[in-house]
């Protein structure tokens, strides 16, 4: 393929037909599952799939075809199709979501208004996943505006990511007469490292979400009356998660920790000698706060994406400030979100976090444990020459000369272990725009413009070298 023509196709086409139909896919509120107990029933993920099947269809893709798979609970997952070539017996799974994280607070910008400033487009979905369907479909239009020979495409839209994909492998399952087998899968969901290259992902960290209550009052009681009494439930709270990491060093238990291998000690020097302070700079932090692994920061890699680390969420039982009174209260409730190593069986790890969590519990407080979720991480294979070539020379094709790199990411998509096992001799590659400041879970959600479009253009001729 040329690069110049495929340039010249997706310039054509971005701020008349890319553009405008990201910002009206961002418009649209369809929140995932997981926060929306009507995404069912209230016709919200119906108008994301109509609005993006309008820009597709309007895009003029040759050899395209599109069906609608349910599950059992009617939730949908898309499936568009784009015949290959005559002769090309290649076929690839392209992925993408179209369901959104909440909100949250502090956006700058309505989450629901695509405001595009200083080439960044800001908007809750934009980044995660949006932008998936437009890029994958652009740049086949762009390779068959060229006349190339293209392989069979399946892309795939799940509609559940943010909620863990509990569908998604059966639906796939459903969908295999349009899937069928692939021979490699572009996972469109993942991140960059920064904006300067084209990043493939090395490994993802998997996760174990828990929801925890503890209880001791039947009832709230004035603290002055029962303070030193009934105990605070909060200082329980905080005891028992003590049990899972290290308040002081935010190392999690020793039996949730892991071995690292060499070839993950040697891309975590790499990473450090191209990126130095940039590693953590780039997310902003109160004036005079420090960093976990400040002075040293290839421990600061591994344990941003190798090892495990625990998060707080979430919490209920507390009210706002304003509301406070004196009061010592009935229960307090966490969401404790354990990022997990990419090699950790999730499932080892949630019963792991349970027993601490339930065992021996201070004042015999009452505990409950719900809304489990566990998935496991994910680490790339290595690939066959010809793909892993193809994918270098389109990075530095379009990133002013830079081949493509990779690193690992702290973030998780646990689905894609179990494409892993589903088919075991696809080549899977994560791809995605989630770089620096692009806060695809927290306010102000936002993507790279430039560095979008320099992926869409990549992404042609990666699906083109398919072919060959």
């Amino acid at each position: 393929m040329n690069k110049e023509k495929t340039l010249e196709s997706v310039k054509a086409h971005w701020d008349s037909w890319w553009v405008p139909g990201l910002q009206e896919f961002v418009r649209i509120d369809n929140l995932t599952t997981m926060v929306d107990p009507d995404y069912l029933t209230n016709g919200k993920v119906e108008k994301a799939m109509v609005q993006v099947d309008g820009c597709i269809q309007a895009l003029g893709v040759k050899g395209l075809s599109m069906k609608v798979y349910r599950a059992e609970n009617n939730l949908p997952m898309v499936v568009y199709v784009v015949e290959g070539s005559e002769g090309v017996e290649k076929n690839v799974l392209v992925y993408g979501h179209l369901d959104k994280q909440p909100y949250g607070d502090g956006w700058n910008t309505d989450p629901c208004d695509p405001v595009i400033k200083d080439g960044l487009m800001y908007g809750r979905g934009a980044s995660d996943d949006g932008y998936a369907p437009f890029s994958c479909m652009l740049a086949i239009k762009a390779a068959q505006d060229q006349g190339v020979k293209m392989p069979r495409i399946a892309l795939v839209l799940e509609t559940e990511e943010e909620s863990g994909s509990p569908n998604l492998i059966p639906l796939l399952k459903i969908a295999t007469e349009s899937i069928g087998k692939p021979d490699a899968c572009f996972c469109m969901d993942s991140g960059a490292f920064d904006y300067n290259q084209l990043w493939m992902t090395s490994s993802l960290r998997g996760i174990c979400i828990l929801d925890m209550t503890v209880q001791c009052g039947k009832d709230a009681y004035h603290s002055g009356e029962v303070g030193g009494i009934v105990p605070e439930t909060f200082r329980i709270v905080r005891q028992l998660l003590d049990r899972l990491d290290n308040s002081e060093t935010g190392e999690v238990c020793p039996e949730l920790l892991v071995e690292t291998p060499d070839w993950k000690q040697k891309e975590a020097e790499y990473m450090v000698s191209i990126s130095g302070k940039e590693m953590y700079e780039k997310y902003a932090v109160a004036e005079g706060a420090q960093y976990v692994n400040q002075d040293d920061l290839v421990k600061m890699y591994l344990g941003n994406n190798w090892q495990g680390n625990l998060s707080i969420t979430g919490a209920g039982g507390l009210p706002p400030i304003m509301m406070a009174g004196n009061a010592v209260r009935a229960s307090t409730s966490v969401r404790v979100s354990m990022r997990l190593s990419p090699i950790m069986d999730p499932a080892r790890a949630e019963a792991i976090m349970k027993e601490k969590l339930t065992t021996n519990v201070p004042y015999n407080a009452k505990v409950t444990l719900s809304a489990g979720h566990a998935g496991a991480g994910w680490c790339m294979k290595v690939l066959s020459e010809p793909l892993a070539d193809a994918i270098k020379q389109a990075g530095a094709a379009f990133y002013n000369g830079k081949e493509a790199g990779s690193y690992g990411m702290g973030g998780s998509i646990p689905f894609l272990s179990e494409l892993g096992k589903m088919y075991p001799d696809t080549e899977i590659v994560a791809l995605g725009v989630l770089g620096p400041d692009s806060n695809a879970h927290g306010p102000n959600e936002m993507i790279h413009l430039d560095y979008a479009q320099r992926l869409t253009c990549s992404l042609a001729h990666i699906l083109q070298s398919v072919a060959n």
